[in-house]
């Protein structure tokens, strides 16, 4: 008998130590000098008591003989192992047996200092001790249970003392449903719940040498066989089809237990279409000869055996494809009123022909953060081949205002999936201008933004507004057209602003067109940039006009730059630019030294092509000839040039 493990925790000061004794086992050793699995009377006995103790040195072992206290001698020799061996085990040698010995040792295990309660195992020897046998019972292997069940493995243990049994598998080398490489069990019985089809194969049950006798372990098998129903493909697949065509869904069987005989049902919805066996087969096909509006749905193919069945479904839809926005546009983007923009919508349709022919894409648009959709339709005429590039233009879309669009595409059958996309108003890129224009009378600046890195920023003013405390002597009394309640841009060179320090304004991002698609460089078209600018005062710092190119990796090209006072009125300056890929145009404004310094523009534009009888402007810094006709015909080479001049 085993008294239960105990386990106490004692205090010292600030010290904690944990005093157990656990794990308290025995085993019996026949004559180790005869080849014998039995006790015998003449011959030798060994008792060996087995426990783990914490801490290991503090464990002290005591043997009793039905009660009463034994001393080693010469027939009944104690020994223990070292005590610094864990766990630690005492033997208890009967020397030449005798019919008086038999009868109830205990072997008691204790701490030295006590504290907790002390350990006790029973061994009984006697005429009845004798080895154990194991046996299978009758109808318990092969067993077979289905999946997720609970099985009991049983082995029959007979003799005295019954010892612990040990399970493990028998065909390979694995775990245990527990993780461990064997389980123990004090009856005779594995029980495995939820018993998995990983779990099938040989189970080995054996005696162990604890709580028993130390002999070459007994042993025995049992066969498991776990049933599942079939694993197919596919589980759940899609086809889209038109109406009228032929087509064939197939289910095959992966893995199943048994394997044979399966059975299988096709159905559609809850209508049986036809059934049978799969004898030596692993799948089963059902061919739709011309579809028609009853043949849409889902199909179903259950493949059964023994423990339940497998299903393959096959939804059959004549719903079109999801169309693919096509977000490469060219110039996707216009704007031809001042309050409304334009979108070029394109798309491509996915698989157009995998379903009847698409006769009109729903159109539905609505503005971001709204609840409300408008709808239309869009007819399309013939047949939409696959890659072909679908455009619709959206109009009267109000500025700034960002819209969600959504697309459906239309059959026969009914409407597909749809798609959708956010359309949001950016800066026109290469809008339908013949010239691209700013007065900066709209608080909006046309899409032009300010470069928050530099010290401060363009100010947009009116001369109706101006205060009483303006600085005199500098800046204009009207807009670029004369009037007082027209709009310009100005840097304001009053304190706390220092010399040097710079503000500039970018414009909208624009697209080059090529005059031919794979034009070289001799086709790269041409812009005319101009400006009126206002700069008068005796402090009157720099206005520098600078190129900028997506495709540039260096500096921004230096195309226009003018210093110092020009006189109390409006003038215009103009410039070719040669842009090779997507640009802006950068104004910056730097402060010279004093208050009376202001720097103002307006009515900036881009027009395509050279520009026409440009003002010749002496104060033109450029390294081209110093002829005026020259100095405004700025080529590619003489804007990279320039590009070396900027700070």
């Amino acid at each position: 008998m085993t008294v239960p493990d105990t386990v106490t925790p004692v205090k010292n000061a600030s010290n904690v130590w944990l005093k157990a004794l656990r794990k308290g086992r025995f085993w019996i050793t026949p004559d180790p000098y005869h080849n014998d699995d039995n006790i015998q009377i003449g011959r030798e006995v060994k008792i060996s008591c087995q426990v783990e103790a914490t801490p290991a040195e503090e464990l002290i072992f005591s043997w009793l003989k039905n009660g009463r206290a034994l001393r080693s001698s010469e027939r009944m020799v104690i020994t223990q192992t070292d005590p610094d061996v864990a766990p630690g085990t005492t033997n208890l040698d009967i020397i030449d047996l005798k019919f008086t010995d038999f009868g109830t040792y205990t072997c008691v295990a204790s701490l030295k200092n006590g504290g907790i309660p002390e350990i006790s195992i029973d061994v009984n020897i006697s005429s009845t001790t004798v080895p154990p046998s194991l046996t299978v019972p009758r109808g318990k292997s092969p067993l077979v249970v289905q999946e997720t069940e609970t099985v009991e493995l049983q082995c029959l243990v007979s003799g005295k003392p019954k010892p612990i049994i040990l399970w493990s598998h028998a065909d390979r080398e694995a775990p245990m449903p527990d993780g461990s490489m064997q389980m123990e069990s004090y009856d005779g019985i594995l029980r495995i719940v939820n018993v998995s089809r990983d779990m099938s194969g040989t189970y080995r049950c054996q005696t162990s040498q604890y709580n028993g006798f130390n002999v070459k372990p007994r042993e025995a098998v049992i066969e498991l066989i776990v049933q599942y129903p079939p694993a197919v493909e596919p589980t759940y697949t899609e086809l889209r089809q038109g109406l009228g065509r032929a087509f064939t869904m197939n289910c095959r069987v992966l893995r199943a237990h048994p394997s044979r005989v399966l059975k299988y049902e096709w159905k559609l919805g809850s209508r049986l279409l036809t059934m049978g066996q799969l004898d030596t087969r692993d799948d089963t096909e059902y061919h739709v000869r011309a579809l028609n509006r009853e043949g849409y749905g889902a199909y179903t193919c259950d493949i059964s055996n023994e423990a339940g069945a497998g299903r393959c479904t096959f939804h059959v839809t004549g719903k079109a494809f999801a169309p693919e926005f096509y977000y490469d546009t060219y110039s996707a983007l216009w704007q031809n009123k001042p309050r409304v923009y334009g979108f070029k919508l394109q798309w491509t349709q996915m698989n157009p022909s995998a379903v009847d022919r698409i006769m009109a894409y729903r159109l539905g648009i609505k503005q971001t953060g709204q609840q409300r959709w408008w709808e239309q339709e869009i007819p399309m005429e013939g047949t939409i081949q696959k890659g072909e590039l679908i455009t619709y233009n959206l109009t009267e879309l109000v500025k700034p205002e960002a819209y969600q669009v959504r697309l459906t595409p239309i059959t026969r059958f009914g409407e597909g999936d749809s798609t959708e996309r956010i359309i949001r108003y950016s800066a026109p890129v290469n809008p339908h201008w013949s010239k691209f224009h700013c007065g900066f009378e709209e608080e909006a600046l046309c899409m032009f933004t300010q470069d928050k890195s530099e010290e401060f920023d363009w100010t947009r003013h009116s001369a109706a507004i101006r205060d009483t405390k303006y600085t005199p002597n500098t800046g204009p009394s009207s807009d670029r057209s004369g009037s007082k309640q027209g709009y310009y841009m100005y840097i304001e060179t009053s304190r706390p602003r220092q010399e040097r320090d710079r503000a500039r304004l970018l414009t909208p991002l624009f697209s080059v067109v090529p005059k031919k698609p794979y034009g070289n460089v001799a086709n790269t078209p041409s812009y005319c940039f101009s400006l009126y600018y206002h700069m008068y005062g005796k402090h009157i710092g720099t206005l520098n006009v600078y190129l900028r190119q997506k495709s540039q990796t260096g500096e921004d090209s230096l195309v226009w730059t003018l210093s110092g006072s020009q006189g109390d009125h409006w003038k215009q300056a103009r410039v070719n630019i040669h842009p090779t890929s997507s640009f802006q145009m950068i104004l910056e404004g730097i402060r010279g030294s004093g208050i009376e310094g202001d720097i103002a523009i307006d009515d900036v534009a881009i027009e395509e092509g050279e520009c026409r009888d440009p003002p010749p402007n002496s104060n033109l810094r450029s390294l081209a000839p110093s002829a005026a006709k020259h100095i405004w015909k700025l080529c590619i080479t003489l804007l990279l040039v320039l590009g070396g001049q900027r700070r």
